[in-house]
């Protein structure tokens, strides 16, 4: 199906997996679809393998927690993030470096304080690879951490790359 991207969210300097100074992290963007699931995209790089020319499995739980944790960020007008409190993977099929790949995470169940969902990392050919779920309570980032936005370089980073509609 195609689906129409309503929004991108912020990245961020030194995450392993948004940011876009750090050499060795993914660079993932991440893109609010109109269904109510977050699309992540990103390229993995020869550091990110286990065995020759396939992605660590840690690498993989990674890109799934950050995809799902993030998706409650699409919900609230308030500043929630997710803080993972328990996360599963299921490993299905090899995941190949040479290829950009997708990520889709979702919330499948919304409390007061945490929430849960679900996230699959997909092959060129569509096919899941790697599916992942995750429990995370509901923090405003000030109880995480000491993070200044400013600092952090904390922004929608546009991109003559970004997709206005994507197929999933």
């Amino acid at each position: 199906m195609r689906y129409r991207v309503k929004g991108k969210q912020e990245n961020c300097k030194m995450c392993l997996v948004c940011g876009l100074k750090n050499k060795l992290g993914l660079r993932a963007s991440f893109y609010e679809l109109e269904n109510g699931e977050l699309l992540a995209v990103f390229q993995p790089q020869k550091e990110h393998q286990s065995y020759p020319n396939r992605l660590h499995g840690g690498i993989s739980a990674a890109i799934l927690d950050e995809t799902i944790g993030r998706a409650i960020m699409m919900k609230y007008e308030e500043d929630f993030w997710g803080m993972t409190i328990e996360f599963g993977s299921r490993y299905k099929k090899p995941v190949p470096l040479d290829e950009e790949l997708r990520v889709i995470g979702r919330i499948t169940k919304d409390g007061k304080r945490t929430f849960e969902g679900t996230g699959e990392i997909l092959l060129k050919d569509g096919s899941v690879a790697v599916e992942g779920y995750g429990k995370y309570i509901k923090l405003p980032l000030d109880r995480i951490s000491d993070f200044d936005h400013e600092e952090q370089e904390w922004r929608v980073v546009s991109s003559p790359d970004d997709p206005v509609e994507v197929e999933i």
